[in-house]
């Protein structure tokens, strides 16, 4: 069975040496949290749909984003029984004071620190996830105060 496949960005922003993430509230099924992120079209590459998305999503682009291209993971997981690929990039917030625009697939956003943002994922790929994108945004930073 083929997977499923899905692109997005894990988005943080550094608030006073505080690394916080971006996570929307789905208004649909659950209300899970998650970062933006959506389905691959026929005829777009992972990188494109991400880009997409969290414009669609969050209202924000390219130029508001600084995203490391070489830092990304995917997360395989089901749904309804399905397989399904969901890769990540990891991206800053240039201005921590851009708003964030949803869309009517989201009913609310938060800015979480790591473990709050762990807690409200619910979903253990993506704790991981978030941790080890953490630990990367950390030493991005270059600033032993970032936490």
């Amino acid at each position: 069975m083929t997977s499923t496949r899905a692109a997005g960005l894990v988005i943080y922003k550094n608030v006073n040496c505080l690394i916080e993430f971006l996570l929307l509230q789905t208004s649909y099924g659950g209300h899970h949290w998650t970062p933006p992120k959506g389905h691959v079209d026929p005829g777009e590459s992972d990188w494109e749909t991400a880009l997409r998305e969290t414009e669609e999503e969050a209202g924000l682009c390219e130029k508001d984003l600084e995203i490391h291209k070489n830092l990304n993971k995917t997360l395989s997981y089901n749904v309804n029984e399905k397989p399904k690929e969901v890769v990540y990039w990891l991206a800053k917030l240039k201005n921590p004071n851009t708003a964030v625009k949803l869309s009517d697939e989201h009913q609310d956003f938060k800015w979480l620190p790591l473990q709050q943002a762990q807690e409200i994922s619910g979903f253990e790929d993506m704790k991981i996830l978030l941790s080890e994108f953490h630990e990367y945004a950390i030493k991005l930073e270059g600033n032993k105060n970032v936490e």
